[in-house]
C-alpha cells in the first residue's frame, strides 16, 4: 500500500526526524511511504506551491498516515480533508 505521511511542519524544527521515523516504520511493514518532508531538500517553493505538490502526491496514495499534532496544522488538516473526501484509508499513531 502506498501511504502518504502527514503532520505539522511549519514551526517544528524536528519535523524531518519525525517524518523519517514513520517512513522507516512504514517501509519495514512493506508499504511504500511517501514522505513530503523530503520536498524541502529538493526545491524551494512557496507554502501554497508545497501544498499543491503535497495534494498531487496524496492523490496517488492509498492511505494517509497522520502524525501526532496534525490537528493543529493547517496543511495537515487540508490533507486530511482531501483524504477523507477521496475515501482513502486514514491511519494514526
Amino acid at each position: 500500500m502506498r501511504v502518504y505521511i502527514s503532520g505539522p511542519i511549519t514551526g517544528h524544527d524536528d519535523y524531518k526526524e519525525k517524518f523519517a521515523k514513520v517512513e522507516k516504520e512504514l517501509t519495514a511493514k512493506g508499504h511504500i511511504a511517501i514522505n513530503p518532508a523530503r520536498l524541502n531538500d529538493l526545491v524551494e517553493l512557496t507554502y501554497e506551491e508545497y501544498m499543491q505538490m503535497d495534494m498531487l502526491l496524496l492523490r496517488f496514495c492509498d492511505a494517509i498516515y497522520m502524525l501526532p499534532g496534525w490537528e493543529q496544522s493547517r496543511g495537515a488538516n487540508r490533507e486530511y480533508g482531501y483524504a477523507l473526501g477521496a475515501g482513502k484509508t486514514i491511519l494514526e499513531e
